[in-house]
């Protein structure tokens, strides 16, 4: 088992609507997506972003993709126009998520 930031098996591609933010996540292969089946839940996203995401987070799975959809509700602070957050966007929060680190079995990495 290796400690590894998300970015090593996985990329990650944000936006945002209003305020929320969501969150696609692609792993690198199929292997590494039944990983985050298992692991990458909305529990865990919702935990990660608990400074900035006050709403609920609802997790899609794409598995034809490989891949993970995270949707953030009120994350944004009332969202780039109504926020006096500088810069309330959510296409960096595909980026936060990519420092996550996790648990990854050695044969995986391979």
């Amino acid at each position: 088992m290796a400690k590894v930031q998300l970015a090593e098996i996985a990329v990650a591609r944000s936006g945002d609507k209003g305020d929320g933010s969501n969150i696609g996540v692609m792993a690198k292969s199929p292997g590494l997506y039944a990983l985050l089946e298992q692991t990458l839940t909305a529990a865990v996203v919702k935990d990660y972003f608990r400074e900035i995401c006050f709403g609920d987070v609802t997790r899609y799975e794409l598995p034809n993709l490989q891949s993970l959809n995270f949707i953030l509700d009120d994350s944004l602070g009332g969202g780039g126009t109504e926020t006096l957050i500088t810069d309330a966007q959510g296409k960096v929060h595909g980026l936060g998520l990519l420092h996550l680190e996790l648990d990854v079995p050695d044969e995986l990495l391979r």
